[in-house]
């Protein structure tokens, strides 16, 4: 049986409430396509640009790889890190040897931070309502 190389590698990544869903395409040119838009219009901060492109840049492939994602849910900052975390696992699955490079840089890390929840007695999570003497 021959050892086909794939075309493209499917891989999810999440952060806070955003999921990502990345296809991961290693002949390509470059391109970054986030919800069918290109990345500097998508992510207008140069932070949340450089976010999703750090593990790229990390395995030195910025040029030579398509990505296009399909995000929703949760914020800007949020979405960048979904799909931060979706584009190293698809790395990791196109070249296992660079699991080192991206361990030691925190990117194969679910961020577990969440919103926490509002509790009852409560303004907020923990925000008390406002004591009166009288």
């Amino acid at each position: 049986m021959a050892d086909k190389q794939k075309d493209f590698f499917l891989t999810t990544g999440r952060r806070k409430e955003a999921i990502a869903r990345v296809k991961f395409i290693p002949k390509g040119k470059g391109r970054i396509l986030i919800n069918g838009r290109d990345i500097a219009s998508y992510f207008v901060t140069v932070d949340h640009q450089m976010q999703v492109k750090k593990p790229l840049l990390l395995a030195d492939m910025i040029d030579s790889v398509d990505i296009k994602a399909r995000v929703n849910g949760g914020g800007p900052s949020g979405q960048a890190g979904a799909v931060s975390l979706g584009i190293s696992r698809a790395l990791l699955e196109f070249n296992p040897e660079l699991r080192s490079a991206l361990r030691k840089e925190n990117l194969l890390t679910r961020d577990p931070r969440a919103k926490e929840r509002k509790k009852y007695g409560r303004k907020g999570a923990r925000r008390r309502f406002q004591w009166t003497k009288r």
